[in-house]
Protein backbone atom coordinates (compact mmCIF):
# COMPACT_ATOMS: atom_id res chain seq x y z
CA UNK A 1 0.00 0.00 0.00
CA UNK A 2 1.23 3.50 -0.81
CA UNK A 3 0.27 7.15 -1.12
CA UNK A 4 1.28 9.75 -3.68
CA UNK A 5 0.66 13.47 -3.12
CA UNK A 6 1.39 16.38 -5.45
CA UNK A 7 -0.83 19.35 -4.54
CA UNK A 8 -1.11 23.11 -4.25
CA UNK A 9 -3.47 24.98 -1.95
CA UNK A 10 -3.57 28.73 -1.37
CA UNK A 11 -5.27 30.33 1.61
CA UNK A 12 -4.80 34.07 1.89
CA UNK A 13 -1.09 34.82 1.82
CA UNK A 14 -0.17 31.22 2.60
CA UNK A 15 0.45 28.66 -0.12
CA UNK A 16 0.91 24.92 0.37
CA UNK A 17 2.95 23.31 -2.41
CA UNK A 18 4.15 19.79 -1.63
CA UNK A 19 5.03 16.60 -3.47
CA UNK A 20 5.92 13.27 -1.83
CA UNK A 21 5.10 9.59 -1.72
CA UNK A 22 5.27 6.91 0.96
CA UNK A 23 5.06 3.14 0.89
CA UNK A 24 4.36 0.66 3.67
CA UNK A 25 6.06 2.86 6.26
CA UNK A 26 5.55 5.79 8.60
CA UNK A 27 6.31 9.19 7.14
CA UNK A 28 6.54 12.06 9.63
CA UNK A 29 5.69 15.61 8.61
CA UNK A 30 7.90 17.68 10.91
CA UNK A 31 7.63 21.43 11.20
CA UNK A 32 6.54 24.47 13.17
CA UNK A 33 2.89 25.37 13.68
CA UNK A 34 1.28 26.93 10.62
CA UNK A 35 3.68 25.45 8.06
CA UNK A 36 1.07 23.32 6.26
CA UNK A 37 1.38 19.89 7.90
CA UNK A 38 -2.21 19.55 9.09
CA UNK A 39 -3.50 21.16 5.88
CA UNK A 40 -1.79 18.37 3.95
CA UNK A 41 -3.61 15.72 5.99
CA UNK A 42 -6.93 17.46 5.51
CA UNK A 43 -6.41 17.57 1.75
CA UNK A 44 -5.58 13.85 1.71
CA UNK A 45 -8.67 13.06 3.79
CA UNK A 46 -10.90 15.17 1.55
CA UNK A 47 -11.84 17.63 4.29
CA UNK A 48 -10.12 20.38 2.27
CA UNK A 49 -9.88 20.55 -1.51
CA UNK A 50 -6.53 21.45 -3.12
CA UNK A 51 -6.54 24.12 -5.81
CA UNK A 52 -4.71 21.75 -8.12
CA UNK A 53 -2.79 18.50 -8.13
CA UNK A 54 -3.13 14.76 -7.63
CA UNK A 55 -3.66 12.49 -4.61
CA UNK A 56 -3.47 8.73 -5.05
CA UNK A 57 -4.05 6.15 -2.30
CA UNK A 58 -2.81 2.77 -3.45
CA UNK A 59 -4.33 2.33 -6.90
CA UNK A 60 -7.21 4.70 -6.18
CA UNK A 61 -7.12 8.21 -7.61
CA UNK A 62 -8.99 10.19 -4.95
CA UNK A 63 -8.20 13.66 -6.29
CA UNK A 64 -7.15 14.95 -9.69
CA UNK A 65 -7.85 18.58 -10.53
CA UNK A 66 -7.36 18.10 -14.27
CA UNK A 67 -9.63 15.07 -14.47
CA UNK A 68 -12.19 16.71 -12.13
CA UNK A 69 -11.94 13.81 -9.66
CA UNK A 70 -12.64 14.56 -5.99
CA UNK A 71 -13.77 11.48 -4.06
CA UNK A 72 -15.92 12.09 -0.96
CA UNK A 73 -14.06 11.83 2.40
CA UNK A 74 -16.15 8.82 3.49
CA UNK A 75 -15.16 6.94 0.32
CA UNK A 76 -11.39 7.50 0.58
CA UNK A 77 -10.79 4.73 3.16
CA UNK A 78 -8.69 7.07 5.30
CA UNK A 79 -8.30 6.75 9.06
CA UNK A 80 -7.84 10.27 10.48
CA UNK A 81 -6.93 10.74 14.16
CA UNK A 82 -7.67 14.38 14.96
CA UNK A 83 -5.95 16.33 17.72
CA UNK A 84 -9.18 16.39 19.75
CA UNK A 85 -10.10 12.79 18.71
CA UNK A 86 -13.56 13.91 17.40
CA UNK A 87 -15.55 11.33 19.35
CA UNK A 88 -19.34 11.55 19.31
CA UNK A 89 -20.19 12.91 22.80
CA UNK A 90 -23.64 11.31 22.89
CA UNK A 91 -22.32 7.84 22.09
CA UNK A 92 -20.63 5.33 24.37
CA UNK A 93 -17.20 3.87 23.73
CA UNK A 94 -18.73 0.81 22.09
CA UNK A 95 -21.11 2.88 19.98
CA UNK A 96 -18.30 5.16 18.79
CA UNK A 97 -16.30 2.13 17.65
CA UNK A 98 -19.38 0.65 15.96
CA UNK A 99 -19.57 3.79 13.81
CA UNK A 100 -16.25 2.80 12.30
CA UNK A 101 -17.71 -0.53 11.22
CA UNK A 102 -20.33 1.16 9.04
CA UNK A 103 -17.81 1.37 6.19
CA UNK A 104 -17.95 -2.41 5.89
CA UNK A 105 -21.55 -2.22 4.64
CA UNK A 106 -24.89 -2.92 6.26
CA UNK A 107 -24.53 -5.39 9.12
CA UNK A 108 -26.77 -6.22 12.03
CA UNK A 109 -26.30 -4.25 15.23
CA UNK A 110 -25.41 -7.48 17.04
CA UNK A 111 -22.65 -8.22 14.53
CA UNK A 112 -21.24 -4.69 14.78
CA UNK A 113 -21.30 -4.85 18.59
CA UNK A 114 -19.44 -8.16 18.52
CA UNK A 115 -16.82 -6.85 16.08
CA UNK A 116 -16.44 -3.60 18.05
CA UNK A 117 -15.80 -5.69 21.14
CA UNK A 118 -12.66 -7.08 19.49
CA UNK A 119 -11.25 -3.57 19.18
CA UNK A 120 -12.27 -2.79 22.76
CA UNK A 121 -10.09 -5.68 23.87
CA UNK A 122 -7.23 -4.89 21.47
CA UNK A 123 -7.00 -1.25 22.63
CA UNK A 124 -7.36 -2.15 26.34
CA UNK A 125 -10.77 -0.52 26.79
CA UNK A 126 -12.50 -3.43 28.53
CA UNK A 127 -14.86 -2.20 31.25
CA UNK A 128 -15.34 1.16 29.55
CA UNK A 129 -17.76 0.06 26.84
CA UNK A 130 -20.71 1.96 28.33
CA UNK A 131 -18.78 5.10 29.21
CA UNK A 132 -19.27 8.36 27.33
CA UNK A 133 -16.28 10.45 26.10
CA UNK A 134 -16.77 12.95 28.95
CA UNK A 135 -16.20 10.11 31.41
CA UNK A 136 -12.88 9.09 29.86
CA UNK A 137 -9.33 10.25 30.45
CA UNK A 138 -7.36 11.73 27.56
CA UNK A 139 -5.57 8.43 26.98
CA UNK A 140 -8.83 6.48 26.99
CA UNK A 141 -10.36 8.91 24.51
CA UNK A 142 -7.37 8.49 22.22
CA UNK A 143 -7.56 4.70 22.38
CA UNK A 144 -11.28 4.86 21.60
CA UNK A 145 -10.60 7.06 18.58
CA UNK A 146 -7.89 4.67 17.39
CA UNK A 147 -10.21 1.70 17.84
CA UNK A 148 -12.91 3.43 15.77
CA UNK A 149 -10.39 4.21 13.04
CA UNK A 150 -9.02 0.66 12.89
CA UNK A 151 -12.55 -0.77 12.83
CA UNK A 152 -13.16 1.13 9.59
CA UNK A 153 -10.36 -0.87 7.89
CA UNK A 154 -8.55 2.17 6.46
CA UNK A 155 -5.96 1.97 3.72
CA UNK A 156 -3.93 4.81 5.25
CA UNK A 157 -3.56 6.31 8.73
CA UNK A 158 -3.33 10.07 9.27
CA UNK A 159 -2.21 11.07 12.77
CA UNK A 160 -2.39 14.80 13.49
CA UNK A 161 -0.36 15.67 16.60
CA UNK A 162 -1.71 12.55 18.37
CA UNK A 163 -0.21 13.40 21.77
CA UNK A 164 -0.79 17.16 21.95
CA UNK A 165 -3.89 16.84 24.16
CA UNK A 166 -2.22 14.56 26.70
CA UNK A 167 -0.31 15.46 29.84
CA UNK A 168 3.29 14.38 30.26
CA UNK A 169 2.43 11.30 32.31
CA UNK A 170 0.24 9.88 29.54
CA UNK A 171 2.33 10.82 26.51
CA UNK A 172 4.80 7.95 26.79
CA UNK A 173 2.09 5.38 27.49
CA UNK A 174 0.02 6.48 24.51
CA UNK A 175 3.06 6.74 22.28
CA UNK A 176 3.60 3.02 22.82
CA UNK A 177 -0.05 2.34 21.92
CA UNK A 178 0.34 4.33 18.69
CA UNK A 179 3.72 2.74 17.99
CA UNK A 180 2.25 -0.76 18.24
CA UNK A 181 -0.77 0.30 16.17
CA UNK A 182 1.26 1.61 13.23
CA UNK A 183 3.69 -1.30 13.49
CA UNK A 184 0.85 -3.76 12.93
CA UNK A 185 -0.97 -1.58 10.37
CA UNK A 186 -0.71 -2.85 6.80
CA UNK A 187 -0.40 0.47 5.01
CA UNK A 188 1.09 3.95 4.96
CA UNK A 189 0.99 6.14 8.07
CA UNK A 190 1.44 9.91 7.99
CA UNK A 191 2.34 11.44 11.34
CA UNK A 192 2.17 15.20 11.89
CA UNK A 193 4.33 16.49 14.73
CA UNK A 194 6.61 19.30 15.82
CA UNK A 195 8.29 17.05 18.42
CA UNK A 196 11.56 15.72 17.00
CA UNK A 197 11.89 12.96 19.63
CA UNK A 198 8.45 11.53 18.81
CA UNK A 199 9.28 11.74 15.13
CA UNK A 200 12.54 9.87 15.56
CA UNK A 201 10.98 7.10 17.66
CA UNK A 202 7.92 6.57 15.48
CA UNK A 203 8.84 7.30 11.87
CA UNK A 204 10.80 5.66 9.07
CA UNK A 205 11.16 8.76 6.91
CA UNK A 206 10.82 12.48 7.62
CA UNK A 207 9.58 15.37 5.49
CA UNK A 208 10.63 18.70 7.00
CA UNK A 209 8.04 21.39 6.29
CA UNK A 210 8.97 25.06 5.98
CA UNK A 211 6.47 27.77 5.02
CA UNK A 212 4.25 25.46 2.97
CA UNK A 213 6.90 23.44 1.17
CA UNK A 214 9.12 20.47 1.92
CA UNK A 215 12.55 21.75 2.88
CA UNK A 216 14.20 18.33 3.35
CA UNK A 217 13.16 14.69 2.90
CA UNK A 218 15.05 11.53 3.84
CA UNK A 219 15.18 8.44 5.99
CA UNK A 220 15.05 9.61 9.61
CA UNK A 221 18.53 8.50 10.66
CA UNK A 222 20.10 10.08 7.59
CA UNK A 223 18.20 13.33 8.07
CA UNK A 224 19.12 13.66 11.74
CA UNK A 225 22.77 12.93 10.94
CA UNK A 226 22.89 15.24 7.91
CA UNK A 227 19.88 17.61 7.86
CA UNK A 228 20.90 19.30 4.57
CA UNK A 229 19.41 22.71 5.46
CA UNK A 230 19.57 25.13 8.37
CA UNK A 231 15.81 24.84 8.92
CA UNK A 232 15.97 21.04 9.00
CA UNK A 233 18.92 21.17 11.42
CA UNK A 234 16.95 23.42 13.78
CA UNK A 235 13.81 21.27 13.61
CA UNK A 236 15.80 18.10 14.29
CA UNK A 237 17.16 19.66 17.48
CA UNK A 238 20.43 21.35 16.60
CA UNK A 239 20.96 24.17 19.09
CA UNK A 240 24.07 25.66 17.46
CA UNK A 241 23.71 27.01 13.92
CA UNK A 242 25.75 29.82 12.38
CA UNK A 243 25.74 31.41 8.98
CA UNK A 244 28.92 30.39 7.19
CA UNK A 245 30.88 30.67 3.98
CA UNK A 246 33.56 28.65 2.23
CA UNK A 247 36.95 30.29 2.07
CA UNK A 248 39.49 28.21 0.19
CA UNK A 249 39.54 24.86 1.95
CA UNK A 250 37.97 26.24 5.12
CA UNK A 251 34.39 26.61 6.31
CA UNK A 252 34.09 29.87 8.27
CA UNK A 253 31.34 30.22 10.87
CA UNK A 254 30.57 33.91 10.47
CA UNK A 255 28.68 34.38 13.75
CA UNK A 256 31.20 32.48 15.90
CA UNK A 257 34.37 33.82 14.29
CA UNK A 258 35.94 30.37 13.94
CA UNK A 259 36.99 28.27 10.95
CA UNK A 260 37.35 24.53 10.36
CA UNK A 261 38.89 22.48 7.60
CA UNK A 262 36.22 21.90 4.97
CA UNK A 263 34.91 18.34 5.51
CA UNK A 264 33.61 18.09 1.93
CA UNK A 265 33.20 20.29 -1.10
CA UNK A 266 30.02 22.23 -1.68
CA UNK A 267 28.35 25.62 -1.63
CA UNK A 268 27.59 25.75 2.09
CA UNK A 269 25.82 28.70 3.71
CA UNK A 270 25.60 27.55 7.32
CA UNK A 271 27.20 25.20 9.81
CA UNK A 272 25.61 23.24 12.64
CA UNK A 273 27.11 21.62 15.74
CA UNK A 274 24.94 19.51 18.03
CA UNK A 275 25.22 20.31 21.72
CA UNK A 276 26.12 16.73 22.73
CA UNK A 277 28.96 16.38 20.21
CA UNK A 278 31.60 18.58 21.91
CA UNK A 279 34.51 17.15 23.87
CA UNK A 280 37.56 18.58 25.60
CA UNK A 281 40.80 18.43 23.60
CA UNK A 282 44.30 19.85 23.24
CA UNK A 283 45.24 23.01 21.36
CA UNK A 284 45.61 22.34 17.65
CA UNK A 285 43.35 19.29 17.55
CA UNK A 286 41.27 18.95 14.35
CA UNK A 287 37.97 20.85 14.39
CA UNK A 288 38.78 22.59 17.66
CA UNK A 289 38.68 26.11 19.05
CA UNK A 290 39.55 27.91 22.26
CA UNK A 291 36.47 28.55 24.38
CA UNK A 292 35.41 30.39 27.51
CA UNK A 293 32.41 29.53 29.68
CA UNK A 294 29.73 32.21 30.02
CA UNK A 295 27.11 30.27 32.01
CA UNK A 296 26.36 26.89 33.57
CA UNK A 297 22.93 25.34 34.16
CA UNK A 298 22.29 22.06 35.96
CA UNK A 299 19.45 20.08 34.39
CA UNK A 300 17.89 16.87 35.72
CA UNK A 301 20.31 14.50 34.01
CA UNK A 302 22.74 16.83 32.28
CA UNK A 303 24.83 19.96 32.53
CA UNK A 304 24.13 22.74 30.02
CA UNK A 305 27.17 24.90 29.50
CA UNK A 306 27.15 28.13 27.48
CA UNK A 307 30.45 28.88 25.81
CA UNK A 308 31.79 31.28 23.21
CA UNK A 309 35.07 31.29 21.27
CA UNK A 310 37.79 33.13 23.20
CA UNK A 311 38.27 36.69 22.04
CA UNK A 312 35.02 36.84 20.04
CA UNK A 313 33.00 39.15 22.27
CA UNK A 314 29.98 39.48 19.98
CA UNK A 315 29.63 35.76 19.31
CA UNK A 316 26.27 34.15 20.13
CA UNK A 317 26.72 31.60 22.88
CA UNK A 318 27.24 27.97 21.88
CA UNK A 319 25.35 25.32 23.83
CA UNK A 320 27.32 22.34 25.14
CA UNK A 321 25.47 19.53 26.93
CA UNK A 322 27.06 16.76 29.00
CA UNK A 323 25.40 13.82 30.72
CA UNK A 324 25.96 13.94 34.45
CA UNK A 325 26.85 10.25 34.43
CA UNK A 326 29.93 10.96 32.31
CA UNK A 327 31.48 12.96 35.14
CA UNK A 328 33.33 15.34 32.79
CA UNK A 329 34.48 18.60 34.40
CA UNK A 330 34.64 21.51 31.96
CA UNK A 331 37.10 24.26 33.02
CA UNK A 332 36.19 27.92 32.54
CA UNK A 333 38.64 28.14 29.63
CA UNK A 334 40.23 25.57 27.37
CA UNK A 335 39.88 23.86 24.02
CA UNK A 336 36.96 21.84 22.72
CA UNK A 337 36.35 20.05 19.45
CA UNK A 338 33.95 17.88 17.50
CA UNK A 339 34.73 14.98 15.20
CA UNK A 340 34.84 15.63 11.47
CA UNK A 341 31.73 13.57 10.73
CA UNK A 342 29.71 15.59 13.30
CA UNK A 343 30.22 18.91 11.50
CA UNK A 344 26.92 19.60 9.72
CA UNK A 345 27.33 21.54 6.49
CA UNK A 346 24.09 23.24 5.54
CA UNK A 347 22.37 25.39 2.95
CA UNK A 348 19.95 28.14 3.95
Amino acid sequence: MAIYVDIKKKMGDFELKVKFEAGHETLALLGDSGCGKSMTLRCIAGIMTPDEGVIRINDHLVFDSEKKINIRPQDRHVGFLFQNYALFPNMTVLENIMVGLERQGKQSKAYRAEEAGKYVEALHLSGLEDHYPSQLSGGQQQRTALARILASKPEILLLDEPFSALDAALRWEMEQVVRNTIKEFDGSTLLVSHNRDEVYRLSDKVAVYLNGHIDAFDEKWKLFADPHTAAAARLTGCKNISKAHVEGRKIVADEWGIAFDLPREGFWQAIGLRAHDFRLCQEGAPYSFAYEVTDRIEDTFSYIISIRPQGVVDSPVIRWELDKAEGVKVPDQGFCCVSKEKVMLLTQ
